[in-house]
């Protein structure tokens, strides 16, 4: 059985979860749940191309279908390589330059690890 910790705001023992946070039920005192905010924050994040081969900063990847780009109205084709990404959090989640095309970014499904 775990042990929940005292509450920060009037020490009492009898805290209990309810959902994403605890609860003080003596003074209605409520703080998240820290201890899985941080195994989440201390965990690396780990990028994985489309065949699920582990990517690093400094790869080659070849494109794994045509990609059509907003704007421009330019298609990055099916097999292009792109040569030294770096990879960065966010929604696409790689940073590369493309012979052609200059700077973009893409998302890891769309690759596959050369």
């Amino acid at each position: 059985m775990s042990t929940l910790p005292p509450c920060p705001n009037c020490s009492s023992e009898y805290t209990y979860e309810d959902g994403p946070l605890f609860v003080c039920p003596e003074c209605a005192h409520e703080w998240p749940i820290q201890a899985e905010a941080e195994a989440a924050a201390s965990e690396e994040r780990v990028w994985k191309d489309s065949a699920g081969n582990v990517l690093q900063d400094g790869d080659t990847v070849t494109v794994i279908k045509d990609l059509k780009l907003k704007g421009s109205g330019g298609v990055i084709k099916m097999g292009t390589k792109v040569r030294n990404i770096r990879l960065v959090e966010g929604d696409h989640d790689i940073d590369c330059r493309i012979d052609g095309f200059g700077p973009m970014s893409l998302k890891s499904e769309f690759v596959r690890k050369a």
